[in-house]
């Protein structure tokens, strides 16, 4: 069994040597999986606002495609260890959307999550969504953290709160930003090995 990293040896270890954010299609769902799997009971309940099963995590990786959505990863020497989606409505895109992130425990608090959710914003952007929300435990600081430093408005309720990343509009920065990562992320693959 791997050893679990204390919060304060995480927030000493080294950044990430090479973090490839990329777009996840179905064929990554294996690893999308694993990765649910690896999340700490703190870590899943933080980003599913509740206690959850292994079996759970699984139906929920398998029903990730089959969305209308958006799932970007953060992948570390060929491991997805951050995962990021967009959700519109059951058939298209509207003008608001639900995103979420979830980062592995020994690899928080290395800037892994605000660059998950930079590429998600973006991609809302383009696809005409006028409003981000992300909806968190009162307790989720990290996420927090992440939705006001994207200029989220925070409402609180009991025991949740809701950001609202709002007035988000494409550009030609961001289609091209968007077209040319893309392009980056297909070369990328061509030249990289399959994974496992």
């Amino acid at each position: 069994m791997q050893q679990q990293l204390t919060h304060t040896e995480r927030r000493q270890a080294k950044p990430a040597e090479h973090v490839h954010i990329h777009r996840l299609t179905v064929g990554d769902l294996e690893q999308v999986r694993n990765h649910f799997l690896r999340l700490s009971s703190t870590s899943r309940r933080l980003r599913f606002g509740r206690p959850v099963s292994n079996e759970f995590l699984e139906r929920y990786a398998e029903a990730l495609f089959d969305a209308v959505s958006i799932v970007y990863g953060a992948e570390i020497d060929g491991v997805i260890r951050g995962v990021t989606e967009m959700r519109g409505d059951t058939t298209s895109w509207s003008r608001f959307a639900e995103a979420a992130i979830s980062v592995e425990d020994e690899f928080q608090d290395r800037g892994i999550g605000g660059a998950l959710l930079k590429r998600l914003v973006q991609a809302a952007q383009n696809r005409g969504v006028a409003q981000l929300y992300m909806i968190c435990l009162r307790e989720n600081h990290k996420m927090k953290h992440l939705a006001q430093k994207n200029e989220a408005i925070l409402d609180y309720c009991v025991d949740e709160v809701e950001g609202r990343i709002t007035d988000l509009h494409p550009s030609f920065a961001s289609l091209f930003s968007e077209w040319f990562d893309e392009a980056s992320d297909y070369v990328t693959s061509l030249m990289t090995p399959a994974r496992k």
